[in-house]
């Protein structure tokens, strides 16, 4: 039977028919959608952790029990998991155990567009690149063997193109014959005190040598002759651009790229008369042909930046005598078709709009964090300052107030989602109370994870499989850490909103603000409630602009007769959410009837 899947329903397909029984993830594009496929195979108990560290560390739990399983994330999520992953590299696995990373050239929605090969090099782990989605549910199944024939982790990566791009897989039957997970132990090989990792660690090694050798004859890695005068070694879905601009060269695809297979890298190199490296990002192949000895070009006119495409391919090989075929000749725009720009904006009737521009008429200096929040940087809310990864906010904070004034302090608002908080905001929180340095956290609490498409967390009340959970209160969970100073605020009630702020900016300890309403795209039922519908009464309106100040999508604004403007609301836009209403001096702003 086949099937067209993404990369990501393909990954998931491939756990599935291997046999995994737990999967786990924090969800991050370009990788949410592993998760929320596997929830189809009911065989599979899986989760959303409330960070990645903490998703390793289950999926090596069930991993030490006989387990398999499969832990996925983004890109910048593996830093998260680091810690627990170099280890997992001396412990090795007794269930197969394959990390999923997703990286993200171009930073189509990431804060870097780091290269995780390295991660691979670096931990001594395994690591395979599938090319399209066939090769991710087999290279799934691959990584799953692999795991336990060489007593490792395995990571598998995949890009945005892979992730998200479709293509035709063979559907097979889940493997029926796996051993039953069982307590075993077995504390030399688990227990990482130094005298046993003293042990482990020449394992390692030894480890890396054999696959070394075995890569050489691995199906994943093939060669593929073609004209001689030009070979190319490429992986992932920069295979797919070579085989679309070059199909005429010879090729060498990677599918296992750590470590690579330097006795059929040599053959290849052997074979042709000159050799390039084409891979996204690193020049991680690259290096480590030329460390053999290879002349090889690549990074030398390949940019080092951003995602390679056809066209960028096609541009970085001009000049190269490569005999490159003539573009094909596409029919030409015609020159009015030039679209309007659309930048990224909230959400009409997004609860954390009011806090943001009350946060700009206050004069703020907010440290933010990752979520749809971030979005408060932009005009004309232009309310945040910092912005690194998850988490950092509330540190970025206590690092800003123990250096500046007395005065300046009171202007330092940290401000962060409920997700990120549970993610990795709490500890930040922890050691702000504990070394005393004084400022205001604002925990946005939606009730969801918004910006990677609304999946549940532990403050949600509702697991990955739709069961019912217990919901974390956060509060609660504030005061619990030291914070003596806690108060939850409606984020649509803009004047309670700006004295909650102004109150607790002057505030000389530590305090947190919680905002508590629901993300509007909420998708289950029942917890958003949609308000009536606002207008605009035009001959109230002055023309001031001030509700345009709020950058909400569903206020417009139009032309009259006579030159004056007025603002307009889109009623299939408008929530009801009452905040331009309260900004208007005039009264213009009312139900619609």
């Amino acid at each position: 039977m086949k099937e067209i899947l993404s990369g990501n329903e393909a990954v998931a397909r491939g756990a599935y028919e291997s046999g995994v029984l737990v999967a786990t993830a924090y969800p991050g594009t370009p990788s949410t959608e592993i998760l929320e496929n596997i929830i189809r195979y009911k065989e599979i108990n899986a989760s959303w952790s409330p960070n990645e560290k903490v998703a390793l560390e289950v999926a090596m739990g069930a991993s030490f029990a006989g387990a398999r399983s499969l832990v996925a994330m983004k890109h910048v999520g593996v830093n998260v998991a680091a810690d627990p992953l170099f280890t997992l590299s001396y412990t090795g696995i007794k269930g197969g155990l394959v990390l999923v990373t997703a990286d993200d050239p171009e930073m189509h929605s990431s804060q870097n567009e780091q290269d995780n090969r390295n991660y691979a090099r670096f931990a001594k782990v395994p690591m395979l690149e599938p090319g399209d989605s066939r090769e991710c549910k087999e290279f799934t199944r691959l990584a799953l063997e692999l795991s336990e024939r060489y007593d490792t982790p395995v990571m598998l990566r995949t890009t945005t193109r892979i992730s998200h791009g479709k293509s035709i897989v063979d559907l097979e039957e889940r493997v029926s014959s796996l051993p039953t997970p069982a307590l075993v132990k077995n504390a030399a090989k688990q227990v990482m005190l130094p005298s046993n990792a003293r042990v482990r660690h020449p394992l390692v090694e030894e480890r890396m040598k054999r696959l070394s050798e075995a890569a050489d004859t691995m199906a994943v890695n093939r060669m593929e002759l073609r004209d001689t005068g030009v070979g190319i070694i490429t992986s992932g879905v920069c295979y797919q651009y070579v085989r679309e601009v070059m199909p005429h060269v010879s090729t060498l695809k990677l599918g296992l790229v750590n470590p690579l297979p330097a006795g059929l890298i040599r053959r290849f190199a052997a074979r042709v008369e000159r050799l390039f490296v084409v891979e996204e990002l690193d020049p991680f192949i690259e290096e480590q042909v030329k460390a053999m000895g290879i002349a090889v070009s690549g990074k030398d006119f390949i940019p080092v930046c951003g995602e390679l495409t056809p066209g960028r391919l096609r541009q970085a090989f001009q000049g190269q005598d490569v005999g490159l075929d003539e573009a094909p000749v596409l029919p030409a725009e015609p020159e009015d078709v030039s679209l309007p720009g659309r930048p990224p904006n909230m959400c009409p009737g997004c609860p954390h709009r009011g806090v943001f521009y009350t946060l700009n008429r206050l004069k703020a200096y907010v440290t933010g964090d990752i979520g749809c929040y971030t979005l408060g940087f932009l005009p004309p809310l232009s309310s945040m300052e910092t912005c690194v990864c998850m988490g950092a906010s509330i540190g970025n904070a206590t690092g800003t107030v123990k250096v500046v004034s007395e005065e300046e302090k009171k202007k330092v608002v940290a401000v962060i989602g409920d997700s990120t908080f549970l993610h990795s905001g709490i500890t930040g929180l922890m050691d702000m109370v504990y070394n005393n340095a004084h400022s205001t956290v604002v925990i946005l609490d939606n009730r969801i994870t918004a910006m990677t498409g609304r999946q549940d967390n532990p403050a949600s009340g509702f697991t990955l499989m739709d069961e019912p959970a217990h919901r974390t209160d956060l509060a609660l969970l504030c005061k619990a850490v030291g914070v003596k100073h806690v108060r939850v605020v409606n984020p649509f009630d803009l004047e309670e909103t700006r004295r909650a702020l102004q109150e607790e900016m002057e505030r000389p300890e530590t305090s947190v603000i919680i905002t508590d309403k629901p993300c509007v795209l909420v998708k289950r039922e029942g917890v958003f409630k949609r308000g009536p519908l606002y207008t605009v009464e035009v001959e109230k309106c002055t023309g001031c602009k001030a509700c345009l100040g709020l950058g909400c999508p569903a206020i417009q604004w139009r032309s009259t007769d006579g030159g004056k403007g007025v603002s307009f609301i889109d009623p299939t836009l408008c929530t009801g959410c009452d905040v331009c209403r309260q900004l208007c001096k005039f009264d213009a702003i009312g139900r619609a009837k």
